[in-house]
C-alpha cells in the first residue's frame, strides 16, 4: 500500500520542491506534557484495557488478541495465526495447513502486515514505547507539533512522525519521515475518529496525495471472548505453542 504511494510520488519528479527536512525539535518537559495530553484526548488509558481488536486495512483482515499477544491475519487465499513477539505461528492456504517452510514465509509476511497495519490503527498508544524520542516542534498559529522518532522496534526503526495537534489536543494530521517513502514530510490526515466500546479512540480515515486510506470494520472489547463469542479462534495456535486456551 505505502510502496504504491511511494512509486506514484517518485514518478512525479517533484523531489526538490516537495521534500522537507526533518525538524530538530526540543526534548523536555513540554514535549512530554504534550504527548500525555495527546494520549488522553485519544483515549489511550481506555486502550490499555482493550484486550481484543478487529479491523480491516489495505485488504488485510486482522484479529488481535492483545492479552495473549496473538494476531490473526487474513488476505487473499491465506490465513496466518502468530505470536507477535516471537514471530512464530501457523499458516493456511485455502483452509489447508501449510508445512513448515512455506508457512514460515507466510508468517513473516503476515507479521510485516501486522506491524504496519496495527501502527496505523493506533500509533498514539506508542508515543512512550521503549526507544522513542519525543520533541516539541514550534509551528505557526494554534497548532502544536510533537515529533516522535522510533529508534528501535517495528520493521523500520529510525522513522519519524510529526504529529500536528489542534486546540483540543487531538491530532488532525502527521508528517512522515520514513524509509519506505522517498520524500520527507509527507502529510496524512487523521480524521473520522471512532470510539470503541471500551472508550478508546482510533482515526479511521487518512488522506494523503489524493489517496484515502481507511480502516474498516473496526471493533474492540475488553476481552477476546466479548469480541468473538464462541470457540477460541486461536485454538490451533495455542495447541502449537503449548499454551492453555
Amino acid at each position: 500500500m505505502l510502496i504504491l504511494v511511494a512509486l506514484l510520488i517518485a514518478g512525479g519528479g517533484l523531489f526538490q520542491y516537495l521534500d522537507r527536512p526533518l525538524p530538530q525539535g526540543q526534548p523536555g518537559p513540554e514535549a512530554e506534557a504534550l504527548a500525555q495530553r495527546l494520549q488522553a484526548a485519544a483515549g489511550v488509558p481506555a486502550w490499555d484495557s482493550t484486550g481484543a481488536v478487529r479491523w480491516t486495512f489495505a485488504g488485510h483482515q486482522h484479529l488481535w488478541d492483545r492479552q495473549r499477544g496473538w494476531a490473526r491475519v487474513r488476505w487473499d487465499q491465506f490465513e496466518v495465526q502468530l505470536a507477535v513477539d516471537r514471530q512464530e505461528g501457523l499458516a493456511w492456504k485455502q483452509g489447508v495447513l501449510l508445512p513448515a517452510d512455506p508457512a514460515r514465509t507466510r508468517v513473516e509476511e503476515a507479521w510485516r502486515m501486522w506491524i504496519n497495519d496495527s501502527f496505523w490503527l493506533n500509533p498514539v498508544a506508542k508515543l512512550f514505547d521503549p526507544g522513542t524520542q519525543r520533541r516539541l516542534v514550534a509551528l505557526p498559529g494554534d497548532e502544536e507539533g510533537l515529533l516522535i522518532t522510533y529508534r528501535s522496534g517495528g520493521a523500520t526503526p529510525g522513522d519519524s512522525y510529526l504529529w500536528l495537534v489542534g486546540a483540543d489536543d487531538l491530532p488532525h494530521a502527521w508528517r512522515m519521515w520514513v524509509s519506505i517513502l522517498p520524500l520527507g514530510g509527507i502529510k496524512a490526515s487523521w480524521e473520522d475518529w471512532l470510539t470503541l466500546g471500551t472508550g478508546a479512540r482510533v482515526a479511521t480515515r487518512h488522506r494523503l496525495w489524493g489517496f484515502t486510506l481507511e480502516l474498516q470494520e473496526v471493533a474492540g472489547a475488553c476481552t477476546l471472548a466479548e469480541l468473538e463469542p464462541g470457540p477460541d479462534p486461536f485454538a490451533a495456535l495455542a495447541a502449537q505453542l503449548g499454551t492453555p486456551p
